[in-house]
């Protein structure tokens, strides 16, 4: 909004072409949602306190997860209004790409809503069905397959996939692209599901993962960069770094209070949301199989859990002391403090070698 206000100014105020560089605009969204969460995350705590909105936590967890009872949840909240409001004012609202990436934001954190909710209000760490959580995640992640073919049938090869060290390989999906888009939002909102699960946890590795996508949405919106570095190149889609950089912003401000020992949790108000975003973005800047390792941290987390519900299934015995995997690190004796440190060292890793592969092709 500021930049259609202002930037039309700027032949009377040169000062103001600043506002036509997407790099400016999504430093000023960044410190924006650090500052507006700062400011406002005391606020939320207190009420939030004062509602006795707080955590339940499952009993077959690890023993010292039980004093964190009580502490008040559904951060989520904070975040999004985060991410939110400084899109809205910095990036180029006349984009479609920012509206389709805002709205499965949002829409997802109204699932997630909806599961925290029933979670405080019944006492327990019970909401929606996991059938019901699939089933309204499924339509969000296939309402952004569908917008990515029928509002941006211009940009080249929509229903096309590309691959990290491969450049001249290139699977079309034709209509089927809907449902692999499905796939990757839902995924994704999931994997970091999975991972809110320490103080600072998933927060953190979210912070990392949207700094890695601005980057990659710069570049996918920027022709002659994204030719240099044979990557898909997607026209307007810079305008998504501008909502990136609003997350790196909110996340840093989240991680203030939520790091340990935590103040307030997101709960699947935040965590879904969040992966819905970073899921939707690599789908609109053409990097959906990318995002396996932009996010390989929520990858690997995922994959414990699918690895130790499999083995019990089939053989009857666990992999994991405990799933996810962070759980099975904090039961093998690790301090929760240095599972969360190491954890996102591995995040940082993950997000240097997606970025690695942008010469490598």
């Amino acid at each position: 909004m500021i930049y259609r206000f202002l930037f039309p100014l700027h032949e009377r105020l040169p000062a103001l072409n600043v506002f036509r560089y997407i790099t400016f605009r999504a430093a000023c969204a960044a410190l924006t949602a650090l500052v507006l969460s700062i400011l406002l995350g005391p606020v939320l705590i207190r009420w939030l306190r004062s509602r006795q909105i707080g955590q339940t936590i499952r009993e077959e967890g690890p023993k010292a997860h039980q004093a964190k009872a009580g502490t008040p949840t559904m951060g989520g909240v904070l975040i999004n209004l985060a991410i939110a409001l400084p899109t809205f004012l910095f990036a180029d609202i006349e984009s479609r790409y920012v509206w389709v990436a805002l709205g499965a934001t949002l829409l997802a954190m109204l699932i997630g809503l909806g599961d925290d909710w029933r979670k405080v209000s019944r006492g327990h760490n019970r909401g929606l069905t996991g059938r019901q959580k699939l089933l309204l995640q499924t339509l969000v992640g296939a309402g952004v397959g569908v917008a990515s073919l029928l509002f941006f049938d211009r940009r080249p090869d929509p229903t096309g996939v590309s691959f990290p060290f491969l450049k001249n390989v290139h699977l079309e999906l034709g209509i089927a692209y809907v449902v692999f888009a499905a796939v990757v939002v839902v995924g994704s909102s999931n994997a970091v599901n999975l991972t809110d699960g320490l103080d600072g946890l998933a927060i953190g590795a979210t912070l990392i993962a949207s700094t890695t996508l601005a980057i990659l949405a710069y570049i996918a919106g920027h022709a002659k960069v994204a030719s240099y570095l044979f990557v898909p190149s997607v026209p307007g889609s810079g305008e998504l770094a501008v909502f990136c950089a609003a997350i790196v912003g909110a996340s840093l401000g989240f991680l203030w209070f939520n790091c340990h020992p935590a103040e307030v949790f997101m709960g699947d108000t935040g965590s879904l949301a969040l992966g819905a975003a970073l899921g939707t973005v690599a789908v609109l800047i053409k990097q959906e199989v990318l995002l396996v390792f932009v996010g390989g941290l929520f990858v690997v987390e995922a994959v414990s859990v699918i690895l130790q519900v499999g083995s019990f299934k089939l053989t009857g015995k666990r992999i994991f002391r405990m799933a996810p995997i962070h759980h099975h690190f904090e039961l093998a004796g690790w301090a929760e403090s240095k599972v969360i440190t190491r954890f996102w060292i591995v995040a940082i890793l993950f997000a240097l070698f997606s970025l690695s592969t942008l010469k490598l092709r």
